[in-house]
């Protein structure tokens, strides 16, 4: 199984490209004006018509207003919407639209329970914990997550992975996939494309191990 890649908090065209070129399989754009990452509604559209016919457009928002994003949803027909707050799964579906639920992880968090109320997410996205809801760029204790397959959803892990790392966490996890910020910057919100293009290929290495055994 092929270890999917998305990368986030794209806000250029050139970066956009690099993350199609590099192999990604999402991109993500941050919706969250106290974020450095953040792109308005018109940005991320026009930064989505960057992508390849088999690439994923992701949006992620933090606590959002109803009309955010209904004019996401319009602006990009074919975008996969990331809740990376507090919104229960109420706000989630009312949408009709796949979507993803951000976890933030804690030593005491039920992750089972959090699997039993969000039944309805394409897939959970456990990240370290951060009162600014993400992109600290810290890992968290991978020990707290349950066996691959024991949740409900597909499994995406975040949390303070760069190329250096992301290799042990797909061996370690067997995630679904993987989720990457600040490991593909420069400086904070300023996207590298060396190490976006380190990233995916150190990803699809630890794939290409798993398949003969390594």
């Amino acid at each position: 199984m092929r270890t999917r890649i998305k990368l986030c908090g794209l806000q250029t065209p050139d970066t956009v490209q690099a993350c199609v070129q590099a192999g990604a399989d999402a991109v993500g754009f941050v919706m969250y004006p106290p974020s450095p990452r953040h792109v308005s509604v018109e940005q991320a559209a026009s930064l989505a018509r960057y992508l390849g016919a088999w690439q994923t457009p992701v949006v992620l928002f933090v606590n959002p207003e109803l009309d955010v994003v209904r004019q996401v949803i319009q602006a990009i027909p074919q975008v996969l919407l990331q809740f990376h707050g507090d919104e229960p799964p109420s706000f989630c579906e009312q949408f009709n639209r796949p979507y993803l639920k951000a976890i933030r992880m804690k030593a005491d968090t039920d992750l089972m329970q959090a699997s039993d109320m969000y039944q309805s997410a394409q897939a959970l996205l456990v990240d370290s914990w951060s009162e600014a809801y993400g992109g600290s760029g810290h890992s968290f204790d991978w020990s707290l997550l349950p066996k691959p397959g024991a949740l409900k959803q597909a499994l995406v892990l975040s949390g303070g992975l760069d190329d250096a790392n992301v290799g042990q966490a797909i061996r370690a996890v067997m995630p679904y996939g993987v989720d990457v910020s600040s490991g593909i910057e420069s400086a904070r919100g300023v996207k590298d494309h060396r190490k976006i293009a380190r990233f995916c290929a150190a990803v699809q290495a630890a794939d290409m191990n798993a398949q003969h055994g390594g």
